[in-house]
């Protein structure tokens, strides 16, 4: 009876004179089996994107470690094996990561690439032995030429970056990305250049409307949006759409002032700031920038959104290039670079604060080690008018609120959340728990009269605490520590008394009065919510660029209604006006407009 080989079998004597003696597999086999089954079980887990990341790292690094461990101290290989198979990994790595894409890095090779070149070295040898393959040349060729295949697979995909669970998203190298197809595009049908090429008959104005969009998040930088009463029943009401087209990467948000949009998009080395007509989607002006911002996970593209004020638009760029720019035209009014006044380097997620106008400054966020994180100029010259420490590291936006009848800059950091004055930059007040490097995201939200709701304040979770003045001295004093609202790069609304957010990947309701979950429910990736105060309704953008309409109700999640608006990954903020909807990703940008409902539900 023929029995059949296991991965440890010895090799027979009459093999080894012929062969050499093949390693032993168990130790590598069931490495490389717990790798593959934790990643695949750790990736369907609802997890904080950093402890996804940190999993993945470490992983990858155990995994490195013990297989060329194994390597080196198998007695069962020669020295020159071992030598020459380790030069061989390694050298295609290098070789490979030389002529890869761009965006397949050594990084990426090595937490993707080492993992599946030790796999099939593993299932080479496997099969060595299980077909009793005796001839030492065959073995070694058959072992070059998994290697080699392996790594060079890699020669022919490019990644366009990952998903908040951080799933690569990989193509072909040689297909187009949607940012090159959407500039063959425009070179093709090269945008009109003035009203009466566009047909449209009324002029593209700037005048203020009621329920215009004119900052990040909205006026407050809450999410809230007034005066806007829309059907609920979609199946019967659904929502109609306006216009579509293809953009740009970014990951800015947009702005709607009178009839048209503003957002800053990447045009191949181009970094834009764009104006469109909001009622036909047509361009109507681009300012552009030679200068490009791209990374592995994210993409190219900025990632701030511009603010509008008096007439003019203040917009940030992913390499920290500051503009105020002529809203009716696009033209420069002034520049700056933040780096060089800050001493700052480009974050290696970019610079993504939105600009903040408070009276005649516009005070931005640089970060950064030199003590000059916080950075104020001239709305009108650009004159820089104070700079002031407040942590090195961001993924938030400078707040403006009023406490105990002091308006401040509020400022949220990987050191915590500092305050300071808004004429001066001195520093008021600084709480929370110093998280070095850690990219904190959300606005501050003010809550009968002086406390404030923070993200990540004390930690992963969420933090209610209460400001108070006395003389001149400030303090602060923490009402809860809540680990059932955990908001990442989504931000929250709050409504009545409650909080509506992203507790990591799943939608939920908090309350404020204590911190405690009232439900959790509703899978929408990494989405943005917005609230329509008048009928307590929530707005949300799922991360695969669906709209969804939920009530705003502490009782439970009562869905109203779902559609596909977007295509692609959707990590914009949208924005509301009337019963208009706009919404953009780094593929496309769209108006919806949603049918006219009661005034209350």
């Amino acid at each position: 009876m023929n029995e059949q080989p296991n991965l440890d079998l010895p090799i027979p004597a009459s093999e080894v004179a012929t062969s050499g003696t093949l390693p032993r597999l168990r130790f590598p086999f069931l490495c490389l089996l717990f790798f593959w089954a934790g990643g695949l079980i750790v990736g369907t887990l609802d997890k904080p994107y950093f402890i996804g990341f940190m999993y993945s790292v470490a992983s990858a690094g155990l995994i490195t470690l013990l297989f060329f461990g194994w390597w080196w101290f198998n007695r069962r290989l020669r020295f020159s094996e071992k030598v020459l198979g380790f030069a061989l990994i390694v050298g295609g790595a290098w070789t490979v990561g030389k002529y890869s894409h761009h965006s397949i890095g050594y990084f990426t090779l090595w937490m993707g690439g080492i993992p599946l070149v030790a796999t099939v070295i593993v299932v080479w040898l496997y099969f060595v032995k299980r077909l009793q393959v005796s001839s030492l040349a065959l073995i070694r060729l058959g072992f070059v030429a998994v290697v080699t295949f392996t790594w060079s697979s890699f020669l022919f995909i490019r990644s366009d970056g990952a998903d908040s669970q951080l799933k690569a998203q990989k193509h072909w190298r040689w297909t187009p990305t949607p940012e090159q197809e959407f500039l063959a595009k425009s070179q093709a049908s090269p945008a009109p250049a003035n009203l009466s090429q566009r047909g449209t008959n009324a002029p593209v104005e700037t005048a203020l409307l009621p329920g215009d969009w004119i900052s990040f998040r909205g006026t407050n930088r809450d999410g809230i949006v007034r005066e806007t009463t829309i059907a609920t029943n979609w199946t019967a009401n659904p929502p109609k759409l306006n216009w579509k087209h293809d953009v740009g990467p970014s990951w800015s948000s947009l702005l709607l002032v009178g009839n048209r949009v503003f957002t800053q998009e990447q045009r191949g080395e181009k970094e834009t700031v764009v104006c469109y007509d909001a009622r036909d989607g047509s361009q109507s002006w681009v300012y552009e920038d030679t200068t490009r911002f791209d990374e592995t996970v994210s993409g190219p593209g900025p990632r701030s959104t511009p603010t509008y004020f008096s007439g003019h638009l203040y917009t940030l760029g992913g390499t920290g290039l500051l503009n105020c720019l002529d809203a009716e035209t696009g033209k420069t009014l002034w520049r700056r670079d933040i780096k060089s006044d800050s001493g700052a380097r480009t974050p290696s997620w970019g610079f993504s604060s939105s600009p903040l106008v408070a009276g005649d400054l516009v005070v931005v966020y640089a970060g950064g080690d030199a003590g000059k994180s916080l950075v104020a100029y001239r709305i009108n010259s650009g004159e820089l008018v104070w700079t002031t420490p407040a942590g090195a590291s961001s993924y938030s936006s400078p707040q403006l609120t009023t406490i105990e009848g002091v308006a401040q800059c509020l400022m949220l950091h990987d050191s915590g959340l500092t305050s300071v004055d808004i004429l001066t930059g001195k520093k008021l007040w600084e709480t929370g728990l110093i998280m070095k490097g850690a990219p904190r995201c959300g606005q501050p939200r003010l809550i009968d009269g002086n406390k404030l709701l923070v993200a990540t304040l004390g930690g992963l979770g969420s933090s209610l605490i209460e400001v108070s003045k006395n003389a001149d001295v400030w303090t602060v004093a923490n009402k809860w520590d809540s680990k059932d609202l955990k908001p990442e790069f989504p931000d929250f609304v709050v409504h009545q008394g409650y909080a509506y957010g992203f507790d990591i990947g799943l939608f939920c309701c908090i309350n404020l009065a204590d911190g405690k979950r009232s439900w959790k429910e509703g899978r929408y990736g990494r989405g943005e919510v917005m609230l329509l105060a008048d009928q307590g309704l929530l707005l949300i953008t799922s991360e695969t660029g669906e709209l969804v309409l939920l009530a705003a109700d502490p009782a439970a999640n009562k869905e109203y209604g779902r559609f596909q608006a977007l295509v692609g990954k959707t990590w914009n903020h949208p924005i509301v006006r009337g019963n208009q909807v706009y919404l953009k990703n780094a593929q496309e940008i769209a108006c919806y407009t949603l049918a006219q409902g009661p005034a209350r539900l």
